[in-house]
C-alpha cells in the first residue's frame, strides 16, 4: 500500500457495564477478559505486524498513561504517540486528535476493548477497504449480524463500490426488537462496530465542513500541546471548547463519500457480563468459572472471583462477579442493566 496504515486505539472509555471489575481506575480495556492478554494488548497485537502497520497512536485518559505504556511495552508494541485527552469529548474529537498527530497516514481507528476472533478476516477486510480510503472515502467496517440485536446501531448497505465494499445507504439507530428481527431477516444490514479506515486529512477535511467548531478547537488544542517522549498533552482549555459528539453524528451521517466493508470476524464489543460469558469456555454444565470459585449442582452460570472464594450450590442462569470489596449478582440476560445498579449503589454511598 502506498500510504502507511497507522492504528489508532481509542482507550478513553470507563466500561461501567462491567462493574465491579471495571472501574474508573482500571477500566475494561486494561483487564484480561478474553484470554491471556488484556483487551488493550489484544487490540495492539492484532496490528503489530510492522510490515503492514506503523506503530499505534493511542488516545486515552491521562490517568491511565503509565498503565498503557507498561501494558504495551510488555508485548513489544509501544505507542508511537500517546495522546492524553484533557477531558472526554466523545469519539469525533478523540479521532481528530489522532489525525493531527499522524496527518499523512491512513488511520485504522479501533476501540481498545473489542474482541476479534478471526484476525485474518479482519486483515482481509482492511485490504478491501484501503483502496477506497486512499481515494478519500471514509470507510467503516460493518459486522455481519449473528442475531437480532437491540444494543447496536446498524448500517444499511448501498450500491457496491468494489468487491466487498458498499456505499453506506444510511445509518440506523439502535432498533426495537421487531425492527432488529426484520433487518436480520431481510439482509443487507450490518452492525455498526465502530472501526474505521480513512486518510487523516480526509477526516479533518470532513470535520471542517460538517463540524468546523470541533475541527478548530482540536487543532488549537494540538497547536498548544505539551510533549514529553511519546506523550502528547493537548491544551485543556482549547480541547474543552470542542463540542462533544460521536464520529457517526458529527461526520459519517452527513458526509457523501462513506463506504462500508461487511465482515464476519467473530467480533464482540464485550459490552456486558453476558457477552463475557459468551466468550468463555463452559464446563459440562454450561458454567464459565474463573478465579476462586466452587460450583456444585449448578448450571449455565458465569461466576468470577478476583477476591474471596465464591461457593455456589443448586443455582442456574446467574452472573456472579466478586472483587475484594464488592459482589455483583444478577440473572443472565439482564447485565445491560448494570449501569442502573451501579447508579443505585453510588447513590446509597453518598
Amino acid at each position: 500500500m502506498s500510504i502507511p496504515i497507522t492504528p489508532v486505539i481509542l482507550s478513553g472509555g470507563a466500561g461501567t457495564r462491567l462493574w465491579p471489575l471495571s472501574t474508573a481506575a482500571t477500566p475494561k480495556q486494561m483487564l484480561r477478559l478474553a484470554g491471556e492478554l488484556t483487551m488493550l494488548q489484544a487490540t495492539a497485537a492484532r496490528v503489530a505486524d510492522r510490515a503492514r502497520f506503523a506503530g499505534p497512536v493511542v488516545v486515552a485518559n491521562a490517568a491511565h498513561a503509565d498503565a498503557i505504556e507498561a501494558q504495551l511495552a510488555a508485548i513489544g508494541c509501544p505507542p508511537d504517540a500517546l495522546v492524553l485527552e484533557p477531558a472526554g469529548r466523545n469519539t469525533a474529537p478523540a479521532i481528530a486528535l489522532a489525525a493531527l498527530a499522524a496527518p499523512d497516514a491512513l488511520l485504522l481507528v479501533m476501540p481498545s476493548d473489542h474482541v476479534i476472533g478471526d484476525v485474518d478476516a479482519f486483515r482481509a477486510a482492511i485490504d478491501r477497504a484501503a483502496p477506497l480510503a486512499e481515494q478519500d472515502w471514509l470507510v467503516t467496517f460493518g459486522i455481519t449480524p449473528e442475531r437480532p440485536e437491540t444494543g447496536f446501531g446498524y448500517i444499511r448497505l448501498g450500491d457496491a463500490l468494489a468487491e466487498g465494499v458498499h456505499r453506506v445507504d444510511r445509518f440506523v439507530e439502535k432498533p426495537p426488537r421487531a425492527d432488529a428481527e426484520r433487518m436480520v431477516r431481510e439482509g443487507g444490514y450490518a452492525w455498526n462496530g465502530g472501526i474505521f479506515l480513512f486518510r487523516a486529512q480526509a477526516y479533518l477535511d470532513a470535520l471542517a465542513v460538517h463540524a468546523p467548531a470541533m475541527r478548530d478547537a482540536v487543532a488549537a488544542a494540538m497547536d498548544g500541546a505539551q510533549r514529553s517522549g511519546c506523550r502528547v498533552l493537548p491544551d485543556p482549555a482549547s480541547f474543552g471548547a470542542s463540542p462533544a459528539d460521536s464520529i457517526d453524528y458529527a461526520v459519517l451521517e452527513k458526509a457523501e463519500r462513506v463506504a462500508v466493508v461487511p465482515v464476519a470476524m467473530a467480533w464482540s464489543d464485550v459490552g456486558s457480563w453476558d457477552a463475557v460469558h459468551g466468550l468463555g469456555t463452559p464446563d459440562g454444565q454450561g458454567n464459565v468459572l474463573s478465579g476462586a470459585v466452587v460450583a456444585l449442582d449448578s448450571a449455565d452460570c458465569m461466576i468470577r472471583s478476583d477476591g474471596p472464594t465464591v461457593a455456589a450450590l443448586g443455582v442456574s442462569d446467574l452472573i456472579v462477579v466478586a472483587t475484594r470489596d464488592q459482589v455483583l449478582i444478577l440473572p443472565r440476560g439482564r447485565s445491560q442493566e448494570v449501569k442502573q445498579l451501579l447508579d443505585a449503589v453510588r447513590a446509597r454511598e453518598t
